[in-house]
Order: C-alpha cells, then structure tokens, then sequence
C-alpha cells in the first residue's frame, strides 16, 4: 500500500475507536447531572447511589476517550502536514478553543466532582457535573465546528469567488462565518441526539439485565424508566433531524446522496434503494428492490424531483475541478448507509417497547425474554454511530476539505509507506488492548451493580 492509503488507514482506525466513545460521554454525562439533581431536589438515597454507579461507569468511558482523542491531534501535524500548513490558520481555531476552553473546563470540574464528595454541598456538588455535562457538549460543538468546515467551507477569504491563499495556505476572515456553518445546524443535533440514544440504551441494557436478577430493583426500575423517556425521545429526534441533514447533503455534498443510493444515473423521481444485493460499481446489472419515488420525498419532501447520479456529478466535477474521480467507494457509502438506518430503526421500536414496559409497570416477571435480550440492543447505537461516521467522512472522497483540497494534496510529504504500516499496527494494537481493558472494566462494574457505588 501507498503511504496515502495508510495514512487515511490509520486516521480511520483512531476515528473509530475514539468516537466509539465519545457519543457515551456525552449522552451520560447528562443522564448522570439528571440524577444528581433528582437526589439533591428529593433528597433520596436511591438517585444518590444511582448518581454513583452510572457515573463510575462515565469515568471509564470518558477516560478512554481522552487516550483515544489525543492520537488524533498528533496525526494532523504527522501524517497530514500539508492539509494542516493549507488550513491551519482556519482549522486550528476551533481546536484550540477546544482544548483550551472546553475540555479543561471539562476536566477540571470533572475531578472536583470526583473528589468533591461529603467535601461540597450537594447543590455545589451537582452544579460540578453539570458544569461536566455541558462543557463535553461544549466540547463536541467546537470538534463539529471544525469538522462542518471540511464539509462545507466557511469563514475564509474569498476573490472572484475562488479562495484567497496567502504563502499556500488558506486565511480566514470571518470567524463567526465559520463558527455559524449551517451545516453545523444540521450535525450537532444529530450528534446530540445520538449521543443520548447511545446513553439511554448503555442505561436499558443494563437495568434490565439487573432487573431480570431482581437486583436493586427500585434503583435500576427507575434507571429503566429514565432511560426509556429519553431513549424514544432521543431515537425519534435523531431520524426527523437525520431526515433534514440528508436534504441539506444533496444541496451540499449531492455525490455522497448518489453513493449512498448507488445511484448511478439521475432520477426524476428518483427511487429508494431498500437492498441492492451484488456489484455496486454501476458496471453490470444487479438484483435491487426500489420504491419508486421515496427519494425524491426524501431529498425535497415531494414525490417528485431529480436527484443527480454519480456519473451525472463525475462529468459535472470534471469540468469545475479537473480530470480525477470524484466518485466515492460506492459498497462503503452504501451499506454504512443501511446500517445507521437499520439500526436507527431498531432502536426506534426497541426504544418504544421499553417505554411501553415501563408505562405497564416495569413488571419484568411478565416479560423475561425481553430483558434477557435487552442488553444486546446496546450494540446498536454503536454500529448506528460508526457507520454514520464512516458514511460521512468516505462519502467526501476525494476531497479532505471539499472543494478545496484533495486527499492527495493533504497527505504528508516526508513520512514513508514503512513508518505508517508500523505506527498503524502499533495503534490497533494498542488501543485493542485499552479497548479489550475497558470492556472489562465496564462489564465488571455494570455486573456488580450499585454495591460498587458504596
């Protein structure tokens, strides 16, 4: 392999692992700030060792995202120096506010909360996990900031239309421009809500594996019953605001809709691909089951409509960019497409189950098979959310920032296929091993219940 293709080998590996993470920090660190005040409002014990127990259970997801993230920063500056010299000077504000604003914010308060107890008052004591909650979600904003810019430029110089670069690289001068990228209106709702979905179903497969136990039931009755309230809520929001990000990429990315569809010549109206099942490169006939006119109703909210193919895109990049493929890996885009979808839709009906359980009483002796299998359903926002992530960053190929820089053009010059191929086999298998360590972890605490709380 060239060194470009382990390059985008090695950043895809840390994205992975690390966001798979991150939508558990922050969806829990707000469903443990619920809890506290609940115990601070009430005064009962029972949300006390809730608080507890969920939020031991936040300290080691949220540790391992850290280890996870810091990778990250460093390959910006390694593996792709040109893309860092070409967008520094607007890509580098949002994380540098980050890491200066939010995540020590985050960390600081984080430790006060850890060791804050029978130190502080209650009131200040829940105050501090708030203040956690909302400088992660502080935190994933400015990350978004950054990355709505790579999807849809902003807040840089412009002349005649074209980006004004300065000894190479591009100037900002609009940071609010690039703070208010629309497109950032369209992605931190969906994280947002994903994050709560993630954190809900985390709360449900776990309550009910203790419930099924008869273990503390009052405590993880009523983890089963938040976690069920936000968990519809939090899937429902996440497919309406799904709904309005994918008409804004067809106004915005039209090639990633196509690659997702496997559309490969404009349609008016233009099919849904339910399954399509065999070659996905557009050059030989394949079996696919189509609802004629969904995607039309799905990219601007009537049955009809043209939506561009990828080869319609190609020839029309072709003449604004230049000679090249623009055309992203279509089996990629296309099944992680289904999977976020899929698992969405789960979670959906699983989510609308639980609260269903819940409003029935929570009698968990009626339902055994239910709560037995629960626990299983935490894998679902999981794949939902690595697809959708894998969906988002493949499906910009060939572009690093679109429009304005090209893979090839972002990779480093000096750093060789060899040094790559090692440092990519170091990381996996380094965080395999911090992955496989904190599985246990969690397994381990979430097995013991509140016990390990006191």
């Amino acid at each position: 392999m060239d060194a470009l293709t382990l390059a985008r080998l090695q950043f895809a590996a840390t994205t992975v692992y690390h966001f798979f993470f991150v939508p558990l920090t922050l969806g829990l660190s707000l469903l443990v700030a619920v809890m506290e005040t609940l115990y601070v409002r009430t005064g009962d014990e029972t949300y006390q060792r809730m608080t507890k127990f969920w939020g031991k259970l936040f300290l080691i997801n949220f540790a391992m995202g850290v280890v996870t993230g810091i990778v990250q920063e460093f390959q910006f500056g390694m593996n792709w120096s040109e893309y860092s010299r070409f967008v520094g000077d607007i890509f580098g504000a949002p994380l540098a506010i980050e890491a200066t604003l939010a995540f020590f914010l985050e960390s600081t308060f984080l430790g006060v909360w850890v060791f804050g107890w029978d130190k502080l008052s209650k009131t200040m004591h829940a105050t501090a996990i708030w203040l956690v909650a909302i400088s992660s979600n502080l935190s994933a904003i400015w990350i978004l900031i950054a990355n709505s810019f790579m999807q849809q430029p902003a807040g840089m110089a412009l002349e005649g239309g074209k980006a004004l670069l300065q000894d190479g690289h591009l100037v900002m001068n609009d940071f609010w421009g690039l703070v208010f990228n629309s497109n950032l209106f369209y992605q931190y709702p969906h994280v947002l809500f994903s994050a709560l979905t993630t954190a809900s179903f985390f709360m449900l497969g776990i309550s009910a594996y203790h419930l099924l136990r008869k273990n503390e039931v009052e405590a993880f009755q009523r983890s089963f019953q938040i976690a069920a309230v936000v968990g519809i809520v939090a899937a429902l929001m996440v497919a309406f605001n799904g709904h309005a990000q994918a008409q804004h990429m067809v106004q915005t990315q039209p090639m990633k809709m196509a690659a997702a569809e496997a559309l490969w010549e404009g349609e008016d109206p233009a099919s849904f691909s339910v399954l399509t099942i065999g070659d996905l490169s557009g050059s030989r006939e394949v079996w696919s089951l189509r609802l004629p006119g969904l995607l039309s109703l799905l990219s601007y909210n009537q049955l009809n409509g043209r939506v561009a193919g990828m080869n319609d895109l190609q020839a029309q990049y072709e003449a604004q960019y230049g000679a090249g493929s623009y055309i992203p890996p279509a089996f990629i885009t296309y099944w992680t497409f289904r999977a976020m979808v899929g698992s969405g839709m789960a979670m959906i009906a699983l989510a609308a189950f639980a609260l269903f359980f819940m409003v029935r009483g929570g009698n968990y002796t009626r339902w055994p098979v239910a709560l037995k299998w629960m626990p299983l359903a935490i894998v679902f926002p999981y794949l939902a959310n690595s697809a959708g992530w894998m969906l988002t960053e493949v499906g910009r190929f060939p572009w690093v920032v679109f429009g304005l820089l090209k893979l090839d053009d972002a990779v480093s010059v000096v750093v060789s296929a060899g040094a790559l191929w090692v440092t990519l086999i170091g990381y996996v298998l380094v965080y395999g091993l911090l992955m496989a360590a904190t599985a246990y972890l969690m397994v381990k605490h979430a097995k013991r219940g509140l016990v390990t709380s006191d």
